[in-house]
């Protein structure tokens, strides 16, 4: 039986027919830090590409399950927020839709959200401000000479795309745009372990109310063994309005073997599992029936990053001095994720501060790329501290205006006063 619907036959060539897209800025990773530069760059006025591998926007805050975002506030009695701008967006829309809530944690606040909804949020602030992303789209190679990006390519499902662009910001976590430019780059000397978040349903929630999570982690470090698991700290989260709770309990090595990730992904599960069961067996009046609702993707702290003109060491988180490139600041805690059975946390004093220079996103022999996120130069305890979520969006923020003011001339030849201007609610405001 024939269709009344019209169709059209394709077939590929020799020649190049590939999608040719042109930007003022083209995003490399469509996190947390990569969507918040996209955003930041489109308020400036840019015509801004953000290209992911992933069918969606959100990387690991919507993929890993992360559900916490640490790192906006200061720490101590009366913290205040350092990151404003896109992220007080973020939580005015998520708190008012009842998707996200502001908790006063003993050491900071820290906010819990629903993943969905914040993959929506960006999705829609994507749209109102013109941000055009490339969903599904795996670089295949950059082009770069002198100094300077021309191109970058990519292989999706519906055929190649080559982006071109004035300025490139390498968000992708673990400096692909910089490493496949061939600027040099640095890996971990040591494991740094990533985790599988995972959620929990079909427990008793009135029971969990009363969840006493120092003696799980106690227990865990008993017998955690006989079940198969491996870290012995980690985090029970019920998540406010929802009959299920985030599990942070997992390690796993991360490769960087391109045949490793599905060892990762396997051994993640595997823990995962491992922890229901010693749940259900050793917390049974809460856990009986406990069942796994979802998991997440692997959840990636540190794997490769640039070499830039200036590395930040733990040292300058230390002494919180101001930096005249300063574009983000923070004050999380060292959480160096450095051995299978627990995180190694250095505590800064109450109400530290301290600053993320352009100096240490710029990387060695490039004019027109600024990384942010996990992939900027800091040494491996600084990295631990300044990945989190909240300094990613202060990264992301900083990285869109210093290409807005280099335009087509060299990034670290802008006018820092300048863009201390542009980001003084993120470096002065105390409120």
């Amino acid at each position: 039986m024939s269709s009344d619907i019209p169709t059209t036959t394709v077939q590929k060539t020799e020649a190049d027919d590939r999608t040719h897209v042109e930007a003022d800025v083209c995003v490399l990773g469509g996190g947390i830090s990569g969507v918040s530069a996209a955003l930041e760059a489109a308020r400036a006025g840019a015509d801004v590409v953000v290209a992911d591998a992933e069918p969606n926007l959100g990387g690991q805050a919507v993929g890993s399950i992360i559900g916490t975002i640490i790192g906006l506030w200061t720490h101590g009695e009366d913290p205040y927020q350092l990151t404003h701008g896109i992220a007080d967006d973020l939580l005015d829309d998520l708190q008012e839709s009842g998707d996200a809530v502001v908790l006063e944690g003993e050491l900071t606040n820290v906010v819990q959200y629903d993943e969905v909804a914040l993959q929506r949020w960006m999705e829609r602030k994507a749209e109102e401000l013109g941000v055009r992303p490339l969903l599904g789209a795996v670089l295949t190679d950059v082009a770069f000479a002198d100094r300077r990006v021309e191109h970058l390519d990519f292989a999706t499902r519906f055929g190649d795309v080559r982006v071109e662009a004035d300025g490139y910001v390498d968000a992708s976590g673990d400096g692909s745009l910089t490493y496949e430019a061939g600027l040099p780059m640095r890996t971990p000397d040591e494991p740094v372990y990533g985790s599988m978040n995972f959620l929990i349903e079909n427990y008793d929630t009135e029971a969990a109310r009363d969840l006493d999570m120092d003696a799980v982690l106690e227990r865990m470090a008993e017998v955690g063994d006989e079940y198969g698991l491996v870290r012995e700290d980690g985090h029970l989260m019920p998540m406010p309005g929802k009959e299920f709770m985030l599990a942070n309990i997992t390690h796993m090595e991360t490769p960087l073997d391109p045949m490793g990730y599905a060892d990762m992904v396997f051994e993640g599960r595997k823990e995962a599992d491992a922890t229901v069961a010693f749940l259900q067996d050793e917390f049974p009046g809460i856990f009986q029936g406990a069942e796994i609702r979802r998991y997440g993707n692997p959840g990636i702290r540190q794997t490769r990053w640039i070499r830039s003109r200036d590395q930040l060491t733990l040292d300058d988180l230390r002494t919180g001095e101001q930096p005249e490139d300063a574009v983000a600041r923070g004050s999380w805690s060292v959480e160096l994720h450095d051995t299978p059975e627990e995180v190694h946390w250095e505590h800064f004093e109450e109400g530290h501060v301290y600053y993320i220079p352009l100096s240490c996103m710029v990387p060695q022999g490039a004019d027109n790329i600024v990384a942010a996120g996990r992939c900027i130069d800091a040494d491996t305890e600084a990295l631990s501290a300044i990945r989190v979520m909240g300094i990613c969006i202060g990264m992301g923020m900083g990285a869109a205006h210093a290409l807005d003011l280099a335009g087509t001339d060299p990034v670290h030849e802008i006018d820092y006063d300048a863009l201390a201007e542009r980001l003084s609610e993120n470096l002065d405001r105390t409120d």
